[in-house]
């Protein structure tokens, strides 16, 4: 199985995954730190995925007040609102209800 996807003989969160769960922290703009412990993410995972994120403009480095700020973009939030319909897709296959971990309610809620 590739890196990307669902694993189900495992309890780790697929790429895709934490993607989405650092869009939700950073909708409003969030501070690096605060996405790091939210997400619960290495400092070393962490520089990875923000670079990843802001090289294919899922999110945003902004200046303020002297802090980098990274905030979703409206392509990230975008990426959020599909990666949400396609979980819930497969949530209700049959064939993928055990297999596929969905985000927990919070990172699944309506804006």
């Amino acid at each position: 199985m590739n890196d990307w996807g669902p694993n189900p003989a495992s309890k780790r969160r697929d790429k895709l995954y934490i993607i989405a769960e650092i869009l939700e922290i950073a909708k409003e703009g969030t501070l690096k730190t605060q996405i790091m412990y939210r997400a619960n993410l290495s400092f070393t995972q962490l520089n990875d995925y923000l670079r990843f994120m802001l090289k294919i403009k899922l999110l945003d480095k902004i200046l303020e007040n002297d802090k980098e700020i990274y905030k979703a973009t409206d392509k990230g939030l975008n990426f959020l609102m599909r990666y949400r319909e396609i979980t819930e897709l497969l949530k209700e296959s049959e064939n993928y209800k055990n297999n596929v971990k969905i985000p927990p309610p919070h990172l699944l809620k309506r804006n």
